[in-house]
């Protein structure tokens, strides 16, 4: 292709649009290498058509094609994929400024509401973040183990000595009302009723590849989602006046963030209140729902794992009911497993910056406008740094091989700054419902297949996925 030398900018400008008509992509500079762009890319459209339909595949085959860096068009965003332990460190390492999540994001704005989170300015949304720490610190955490506890033991008083589940069904309800216990309190899950299902669901399938592209877009599912959030935020405000008017206080994050005040000694509106405890409940239901499910599908298709996991859990707990905080420490075998679900299953697959600053990698310069993405999911799946990845191994996070010991080579939480702060309560979560669940009953599968669904906000087991249990004789 000819081109036009403009040396005083030391680019190499394109007369025409390369690879495909429609999308003029910007100049390279001459001491940079070009970004590949991903084939398959149509008229004006891009790679769109297949980012909608198939999100996984395509960024499977961006990295299988072209490596560390891919260029991919989707609609009127020019987006490079990330990938490796370099390209993930430079990722979560630049600032803001450079890159920046609250760009990228979008899309949560009609979730999580105006000047919250991802649509506050980053000073603010880092205040925000801040104002959750109190409710993740070392009491409360125990806290918050005991009601999960009780939960779980709640939920198989209706089981029985045998039957048959759903799995990604009973896990997705578990962790609905575990989390919306010691997020929202006591009294908000003794009134559930079946509405808050409805509504959160709704609100959560109201975040599909199509809200990348634009968060409003005239598509049903946009619309039930804005129905639901503000019938949610009728539901949060009730309960926060009914807790000013009474004077009782509980021991949840929404008593963290009623209590909270910005520097300015300004305390946090309850259109605030209620975008935070979103971003809460979204980080810790999602994950501990889908890596419940998921962890508890690969062990069934690894039975010699399970078998030394239940002894495991049978030996720390010997002779006693109470799951204590040190005791979930302990069931190591429990603790692996639950991270190589992770690590093969990883909720959040893509996680995405906005370019606002030019940002260099290696001998390419990615031009601010562009959006940058890492996926967790293609990382965790390189050889070179996960023997034989696509096996579910636990061992391998073991003392004797620790293959994620290298910075920025395990992302299921994400990493750097903005590194997921729910994490430990998510995986307080699955371990206490483990330790309950194999200690009561054994599992068997249905025999249904084990596949990846994207089915709204994480990447979950597509269902059927029944598991068939049986009580235990202790």
């Amino acid at each position: 292709m000819s081109t036009i030398v403009d040396r005083a900018a030391g680019w190499i400008r394109p007369k025409i649009p390369s690879t495909f008509k429609g999308i003029v992509r910007p100049p390279t500079p001459a001491t940079k290498r070009e970004i590949p762009l991903v084939s398959g890319a149509l008229p004006v459209l891009g790679h769109t058509v297949e980012f909608v339909r198939d999100t996984l595949g395509l960024l499977d085959r961006a990295y299988r094609e072209c490596g560390e860096v891919a260029e991919l068009q989707v609609a009127h965003k020019r987006m490079v994929l990330m990938t490796g332990p370099e390209a993930a460190e430079a990722f979560y390492r630049a600032p803001d400024e450079q890159l920046s999540p609250n760009a990228a994001y979008k899309m949560m704005v009609p979730v999580f509401g105006k000047d919250v989170v991802y649509d506050a300015h980053p000073a603010k949304m880092n205040e925000q973040m801040r104002m959750l720490l109190p409710a993740l610190r070392d009491k409360r955490m125990r806290t918050y183990g005991e009601i999960i506890a009780d939960e779980v033991r709640q939920s198989l008083e209706s089981w029985g000595d045998s039957g048959v589940l759903d799995i990604a069904d009973y896990t997705r309800v578990l962790t609905n009302f575990t989390s919306s216990h010691c997020l929202l309190g006591k009294e908000f899950r003794q009134d559930m009723t079946g509405e808050f299902a409805q509504v959160y669901h709704d609100l959560e399938r109201g975040i599909t590849p199509a809200a990348y592209i634009h968060p409003h877009l005239p598509l049903p599912a946009f619309r039930k989602r804005d129905r639901a959030r503000v019938r949610l935020v009728e539901m949060i405000t009730g309960i926060v006046a009914e807790r000013r008017k009474s004077g009782r206080e509980g021991e949840d994050f929404l008593q963290t963030l009623m209590d909270a005040n910005y520097q300015s000694g300004e305390p946090l509106s309850e259109h605030e209140i209620t975008g935070m405890l979103l971003a809460a409940m979204f980080a810790g239901h999602h994950t501990s729902s889908v890596t419940t499910a998921w962890c508890m599908l690969e062990l069934l298709r690894n039975p010699g794992y399970l078998e030394r996991m239940v002894a495991q859990i049978d030996e720390v707990y010997a002779g006693t009911d109470e799951i204590s905080y040190q005791s979930l420490r302990d069931i190591t075998l429990t603790d692996w497993a639950v991270k190589e679900a992770l690590r093969l299953h990883p909720p959040l697959f893509m996680l995405l910056r906005g370019v606002l600053q030019d940002f260099e990698f290696g001998d390419h310069l990615i031009p601010a406008g562009y959006f940058v993405i890492n996926s967790p999911l293609i990382s965790h799946q390189l050889p070179h740094v996960y023997k034989n990845p696509e096996r579910f191994d636990p061992e391998r996070f073991g003392p004797e091989r620790e293959e994620d010991k290298a910075n920025f080579t395990y992302l299921s939480f994400g990493a750097g700054r903005h590194k997921c702060l729910g994490n430990a309560f998510a995986l307080l979560q699955v371990k206490t419902i483990f330790a309950i669940l194999l200690r009561e009953y054994t599992f068997e599968s249905m025999g249904d297949p084990v596949e990846p669904e994207f089915g709204g906000v994480v990447l979950g087991p597509k269902q059927p996925c029944r598991v068939r249990y049986t009580r235990r004789k202790r």
